[in-house]
């Protein structure tokens, strides 16, 4: 089919319709119908009927809608009569509003629902919350029954603040026994104003033993020029307690004093209130002498490691990280670093009398045993036993050194690696070893004043590789005067004292018999217990394990690229005196694993 045009008037003058053109008859909004010959006036922007685009009448384009780009507006209603025309489109661009097409902005965070709560959801969160609280709660209150039920919890370092400690179960270092009667309970609280003014200095009564002189080179090791720590297998140390030494016999039988202890278990109740861990001492009321014991293989033997600590150290015991492994490993650094910092070329500055525990021709540790007496009262004078073990020239004078090591076992435990720290910021190094081993450091403080040494020094020792335990590096060694060490670290000697004289008139005042003092595992307290005479005295080997029995540390070789499965956490010999006068000596190996 063909397409039909219509009748298209034709316009020889121009573009676009002629002047007079022939209107069709255009229905209207009513239905009617517009007759010729009358101008055809849109109702309405909408209506598009009508609307051309007549050039003839704006040949330059001068419209400023048209500049503007606004095509919309150039167009005009066609009219023969040029001034209506014009008059439309005027009012056409007055009444003109342009409306903005554009999108509406997007949220920012994502759509506007997200932001329009619903009103349930605030009291559902707040229920949620009293639900953690109450699961909270429960969860509390089941781990403090099953701490009553161990005896034990978690509690605050004793006299450090009194925080909670989320640690392992801390037991007590002593079965206590139906039988035993308790007598006293003296909290920490009751040390902390106690003062007392001894003689200063003591009177020296008796110095034993043999010291070597320490070599001054180890003062330059730095983490950069690092030294492996040797091993001294073929050495021995002793760990006498006060009854089986047999000067402190013979200066009991000539009433030199009326009590009488070791500058071990001294320290340990003079720095009690910085204790977390539990420990014991045995009390003997001898007539009117008092003897202060430690158990063979007792806890005063080990060094503890992270003690003051808030971070938690594995419970399992063969862990290589647990508190006793810990333990042992401080111990066996802390021999091994004492001889190796010395001149081992028999050169050593000998005493009145040689090592009373030591048998003739065994070799042992250098170390001097100082009997030291001062005065508590008018009838009362204390003995202890001090050691030192080194000596050096100081400007021509003699000079008696005490040797400890601290040692980095794992940095992620302490935040600070001492081969980074060390060199730069030694006191945040310091600053961290007192916050996690305050009573340690303290009591090692507290045994060279006790012992008169002029200088102690520190060692810090590392492992070779945090999983290596056997292996280890010797990374500086610091000297301090122990005076100003002990007020660096606020610790009083008059206060020290105090809490020694107060124990001592307590315990002067009980009967004949056998006693003892154990700090509570939990509270911040020592209790006095009261327990057969023979309580005790089973509790050691009588002899000592054959050599093939015993667990020694492997030998380097043996250790696949320096790294350490755990296992056997090294050898600790402990050689102990329970002869009398004119007895044999009988040695006491303990060999810890």
């Amino acid at each position: 089919m063909g397409f039909d045009l219509g009748n298209v008037p034709y316009n020889p003058d121009g573009w676009g319709p002629p002047d007079t053109p022939a209107l069709p008859c255009l229905p209207r909004r009513d239905g009617a119908s517009t007759s010729h010959n009358v101008p055809f006036a849109p109702f309405s922007r909408s209506d598009k009927l009508g609307r051309i685009a007549d050039w003839t009448r704006n040949t330059n384009f001068l419209n400023p809608s048209v500049r503007s780009g606004n095509s919309r507006d150039a167009v005009f209603d066609f009219a023969l009569d040029d001034s209506a025309a014009l008059a439309a489109a005027a009012d056409n661009d007055s009444s003109f509003r342009l409306v903005d097409g554009k999108p509406p902005p997007r949220p920012k965070f994502g759509p506007r629902w997200r932001f329009q709560q619903r009103p349930q959801l605030p009291q559902r969160r707040d229920e949620e919350v009293e639900a953690r609280k109450r699961e909270a709660e429960k969860e509390r209150a089941r781990r403090d029954r099953l701490y009553n039920l161990n005896r034990s919890s978690a509690t605050g370092a004793g006299g450090q603040g009194g925080n909670r400690r989320d640690a392992p179960t801390l037991k007590s270092s002593v079965d206590i026994q139906p039988e035993w009667t308790m007598l006293d309970q003296i909290p920490f609280s009751t040390f902390a104003k106690l003062t007392f003014s001894v003689s200063d200095p003591p009177e020296d009564l008796l110095v034993c033993g043999g010291l070597e002189f320490y070599d001054k080179s180890v003062d330059r090791i730095n983490p950069k020029n690092e030294r492996r720590l040797e091993r001294f297998k073929s050495r021995n140390f002793f760990k006498v307690t006060t009854t089986d030494d047999p000067v402190i016999r013979r200066l009991a039988n000539e009433d030199k004093a009326a009590v009488f202890a070791t500058d071990a278990i001294l320290s340990a109740l003079m720095c009690a209130p910085r204790s977390v861990y539990s420990w014991d001492i045995i009390i003997q009321r001898v007539g009117n002498k008092l003897f202060f014991d430690k158990r063979d293989g007792s806890q005063l033997d080990l060094l503890s490691v992270n003690e003051t600590s808030s971070e938690t150290l594995p419970e399992a015991k063969e862990d290589i990280n647990s508190a006793h492994s810990l333990a042992v490993e401080a111990t066996y650094i802390n021999q091994n670093f004492s001889q190796q910092v010395l001149f081992r070329d028999g050169n050593k500055l000998t005493f009145d009398e040689p090592n009373p525990f030591a048998s003739e021709g065994e070799e042992v540790a250098s170390v001097a045993y100082r009997y030291r007496r001062w005065k508590l009262d008018e009838d009362t004078h204390l003995i202890a036993r001090c050691e030192v073990h080194s000596v050096t020239d100081v400007r021509g004078q003699r000079a008696f050194l005490t040797l400890n090591a601290l040692n980095e076992f794992d940095p992620k435990y302490s935040g600070v690696d001492w081969r980074q720290k060390l060199e730069t910021q030694r006191g945040a190094v310091l600053a961290t070893e007192l916050k996690n081993n305050a009573n340690k450091l303290a009591k090692w403080t507290a045994q060279a004043l006790l012992a008169g040494a002029d200088m102690m020094k520190l060692g810090y020792v590392s492992r070779v590789h945090p999983r290596d335990h056997f292996n280890h590096v010797i990374l500086s060694v610091i000297g301090y005067k122990p005076r100003d060490f002990a007020a660096q670290i606020n610790l009083n000697t008059s206060n020290m004292w105090g809490i020694v004289k107060s124990i001592v008139d307590r315990c002067m005042k009980l009967n004949e018999g056998k006693y003892v003092l154990v700090k509570d595992p939990v509270k911040p307290q020592l209790r006095i217990y009261e327990v057969p005479a023979d309580a005790f005295e089973n509790d050691y080997m009588e002899e000592p394990l054959p050599e093939e029995e015993q667990v020694r540390p492997p030998v380097e070789d043996e250790v696949p690229d320096g790294i350490a499965e755990a296992g056997a956490e090294g050898e600790v010999t402990v050689v102990g005196d329970s002869a009398g006068e004119g007895e044999a000596d009988n040695d006491i190996s303990a060999s810890v694993a």
